[in-house]
Formats: structure tokens, sequence, C-alpha cells
């Protein structure tokens, strides 16, 4: 069973915790049985939070036997990380341990030296200030995460939800992290970032585009250009481009492969179709695109992909 460790500081952000614990916890393999064993250490038996203090039951030497560790947000970001901390997470990296962090637990990371080099997101009110401390670190403001393979950080708690979904889809397949989204309420995948705040419904207006994203899910096996769209949408492919990166966070050509790609994970763990089926019905001009494609985003190929969560399997 997957290990997660969230590790806890001073001024955790209770939302941030309850997410990041809540998540995993409540995560279900196909067969019904628990997908993570999930634990809370600190540096300290005893966490102080803003307004309450947390009994946590494990040190930091239970990180040695974690497979993620998870960190939230502090209220105070810029409080100095204890030594002890940052050599335990330096040590779990090296070991091969993933490390996550939602909102300003990215400080804890980039404290420790492990974001070097590297993209990371946080909220966007102390982007800024992250980038400014650490200019070794490209700071991504508008995003909602950021996966950058064995380390990925998240932007505020709703986008730490987000995040959380994407380590299970990574650590079990598609079909467990949809479930885990029905049991926790959410969305699997919202489109966009934070540049509007995080996708909550499309304006209902003149604008909007609303149905002509809800049309694009029904035919994601068509051909579809910018200028097409723009047709569709009855506004210049210019307009149509602003209005649809200001409404998603995203470019079309971008917001359909990923809406492709997770149309194809579904049919492949969900069906026995072909790889060449599975890649006309998820939109892909070819399955040798779609192969590419497929590998370059998953990280696995459609046939290893199928061979580890089809629920058949």
């Amino acid at each position: 069973m997957h290990r997660i460790a969230v590790l806890v500081l001073d001024d955790v952000v209770p939302l941030d915790f309850g997410i990041a614990y809540q998540v995993f916890a409540l995560a279900r393999q196909i067969d019904g049985s628990k997908a993570y064993d999930v634990e809370v250490c600190g540096p300290r038996r005893t966490i102080r939070t803003a307004s309450f203090d947390m009994q946590v039951r494990h040190g930091l030497d239970r990180l040695v036997q974690a497979d993620t560790i998870v960190i939230p947000g502090s209220e105070d970001p810029f409080r100095e990380v204890p030594r002890a901390v940052s050599l335990a997470l330096q040590s779990a990296y090296d070991r091969g341990t993933r490390l996550a962090s939602i909102c300003t637990g990215v400080f804890t990371l980039a404290a420790s030296g492990l974001l070097d080099g590297r993209r990371a997101a946080t909220h966007w009110r102390v982007a800024e200030d992250l980038a400014r401390l650490y200019p070794q670190i490209t700071v991504e403001p508008n995003v909602l995460f950021v996966d950058e393979g064995s380390i990925v950080t998240s932007a505020g708690a709703s986008a730490g939800l987000d995040m959380c979904l994407h380590l299970v889809q990574r650590d079990y397949g598609q079909a467990v992290a949809a479930n885990t989204a029905r049991l926790a309420v959410a969305p699997m995948r919202r489109d966009g970032g934070q540049a509007q705040f995080i996708r909550q419904k499309l304006p209902s207006s003149p604008t909007s585009l609303t149905s002509l994203i809800e049309w694009l899910r029904d035919h994601l096996n068509a051909v579809h250009t910018v200028d097409s769209l723009a047709i569709h949408a009855n506004m210049s492919p210019r307009t149509f481009a602003r209005r649809f990166q200001e409404q998603t966070g995203t470019t079309p050509l971008q917001w359909l492969l990923n809406a492709r790609i997770d149309r194809a994970r579904e049919l492949l763990e969900e069906s026995e179709l072909s790889i060449d089926q599975t890649a006309f019905l998820s939109g892909f001009g070819s399955a040798v695109t779609f192969r590419s494609r497929f590998r370059r985003v998953v990280g696995l190929t459609p046939t290893e992909y199928r061979r580890r969560f089809s629920a058949a399997n």
C-alpha cells in the first residue's frame, strides 16, 4: 500500500491539512480496499495552529517510511524552517520519496533547496515573494499545480485538492481518482488556473463560452482549429483565443489536448477498444500521434497504462 506522510509544522493552515489528509484517506482501490496508509508527522508531538493545538502521533523519523510526503501550507510562510525538517526532506528525496506541497507549504521545500532549478506553484498572493526570495525557482503564478515528477506543488487550498486528486490518478488511474473525487464531492479536473481565481462556473453572459466547451466535450473526435472554433463562437480568432484564455486559463489547443487525454484514459481503463479505436474516439488523428502525446503527458504508453489501470485487471 502507498504510504502518505502529512508533515505539519507550527502555524499549519487547518484547511490545507484537512485536504491533504482526507483525500488520501478517502481513496479506495477498484476492489474497495484502502489505496493509502496516511500518517501525520511533525518535528514535535504538539503542533500549534492559529486557534488550537494538534497532537501529532509521529515524529520526523516516520518520514523514512513514506512513499509520498505532503506539506500543507503555513500561516507564516516566512518562518524559519527547522534544520531537522530540511534534512529529513532532503534525505527522503534522495531515497526517491515523492514530495508535494499545498499553497505556502512550497516555502518549506524552497528553504530546503529542493526546488532549485525547478518550476513551482503557490498561492498568487505570495508568488512574488517566493520568486524574490528564491530566484533560482521558476514560479508559475497562474496555474493550479505544477507536476515536476518527484516534486509536485500547488496553489491555494482548493488547488491542493486538485493536486491530491492528480496524485491519486498518477498512482491508481482515472477510475480510482474519479471515485475519490465523487466521495469528496469535487470535480475530477477543473479548467483554468489562478488567473480567474479557480474555475467555479463559466460566466453566464453573451461572451460566455460555456455552451461551446460543453459542445467540445461531446465532439472531441472532430477536427478543431482556433479558426473553426472562433467561427462556431461567432468571434474573430484573436478575440476567441483571448476570451478562451480568460475563461479557462489555458489555450484552446491545450484544453483540447487535456480533454482528449482524459477521454483516452477513461476508454483505456473501462473498455476493451483497440488502441486505434481509442485514438479515434479520443480525437487524435492517428494511433502514432496518440501514442506519442499520451506518453508525453501521462508518462506511460497507452498499452502500459491499460495494463496498469484497466478495471478488468
